[in-house]
C-alpha cells in the first residue's frame, strides 16, 4: 500500500467525509489476500460513514436512477465463474433517507430522477464493500451512471458533494485500466503490459497535479488511452468522485496502487 500523506493546509474540513475512487476488479479479486487487506486497512482509517453512496461501472441507466432502498438480492452481473461467486451475500441495509436527499439534490425541471426499487447492488458495489465493511451494517445506496461523458459525470459529482457534510461516503467504483483482452493471469502486483503501466503513471501524475482538463480528455491525452480503456465505463466513475471531491483535490492521495492480472488497481482518496 502506498503510504498516506497528511491533508494539505486548507484541505478537508473537520467532519466532512472523504470521497473515494477504487478499483474493484472482477469477483476473483475477493480471493486476493493483498487486495482484500488493502481495502480493509483503508476502511479502518476512514471516518465511520452514516451511509455509502456508490456509483459502479456496471450500472449505466439514463436518466440517473436510484437503486433499491431496502435489502434485496444482489446482482450477479458476470458469467462463467465458479458457483461460489454466485452464492455471495451482502445484506447491507437500504438507505431511503439518503435516496430522498439525492433526489432533492439532483431532480429539477428537465432532470428527472428515476427509481429501480428491485435493483440490488452489483459486483462493482458489493465486492469492495464486503471487504471494507464486512458486517454489512452500513446503509448503501447505488446510483446509476446516466452517461459516460466525463464532463457530465463531473457535474453530477459536484451536485452530490453536499452529502459529504452529512456523513455520506461517496464512492466511484471502476478500474484504473480495464482491457479484458489484455489480462495477464498470474502476473505479479508489479507486473503489467506497457500500455497499462504508461496509462497508470500518466493518470497518477495528472491526479497529483489536480489536472482536471487532462483527465477529462484522457482518451486523447493519455498514452495508450484507448488501449487502457477500449470502453470508458471503468474510468467514468472517477469523474463522479472528482466532482464530489473537487474541494479537496489538493489533499488527494493514492491509497492502493500496483497491478492485478496486468490491470492498474490505483485507488485514490480525496479529503
Amino acid at each position: 500500500m502506498t503510504a498516506t500523506t497528511p491533508p494539505a493546509p486548507g484541505g478537508p474540513e473537520a467532519g466532512r467525509m472523504p470521497v473515494l475512487y477504487l478499483s474493484h476488479g472482477a469477483p476473483p479479486l475477493a480471493d486476493d489476500a493483498l487486495w482484500t487487506s488493502q481495502l480493509a486497512d483503508w476502511s479502518a482509517k476512514l471516518p465511520r460513514p452514516e451511509a455509502v453512496l456508490i456509483v459502479s461501472a456496471h450500472w449505466e441507466s439514463a436518466p440517473v436512477t436510484l437503486g433499491a432502498t431496502r435489502t434485496v438480492p444482489l446482482v450477479y452481473d458476470f458469467h462463467g465463474f465458479p458457483e461460489h461467486y454466485y452464492r455471495v451475500a451482502y445484506p447491507a441495509p437500504g438507505a431511503p433517507a439518503l435516496a430522498a436527499k439525492v433526489r432533492a439534490l439532483l431532480a429539477g425541471p428537465g432532470t428527472p430522477v428515476h427509481d429501480a426499487p428491485d435493483r440490488g447492488l452489483d459486483h462493482g458495489a458489493y465486492v469492495p464493500l464486503a471487504e471494507m465493511y464486512p458486517d454489512a451494517d452500513v446503509p448503501v445506496l447505488q446510483l446509476s451512471m446516466p452517461t459516460l461523458d466525463p464532463g457530465e459525470l463531473l457535474r453530477l459529482g459536484r451536485r452530490l458533494a453536499p452529502l459529504r457534510d452529512e456523513g455520506v461516503l461517496i464512492v466511484g467504483s471502476g478500474f484504473f485500466t480495464h482491457n479484458l483482452r489484455g489480462l495477464t493471469w498470474g502476473a505479479g502486483p508489479d507486473e503489467a503490459p506497457s500500455w497499462s503501466k504508461e496509462f497508470d503513471a500518466w493518470g497518477g501524475e495528472a491526479l497529483e497535479r489536480s489536472d482536471l482538463d487532462a483527465l477529462l480528455d484522457f482518451e486523447h491525452r493519455a498514452p495508450a488511452g484507448r488501449i487502457a480503456h477500449p470502453r470508458t465505463d471503468h474510468f467514468a466513475p472517477l469523474f463522479v468522485s472528482l466532482g464530489a471531491g473537487e474541494a479537496d483535490l489538493g489533499a488527494q492521495r493514492t491509497v492502493v496502487d500496483g497491478f492485478w492480472a496486468g490491470l492498474a488497481k490505483r485507488s485514490v482518496q480525496f479529503g
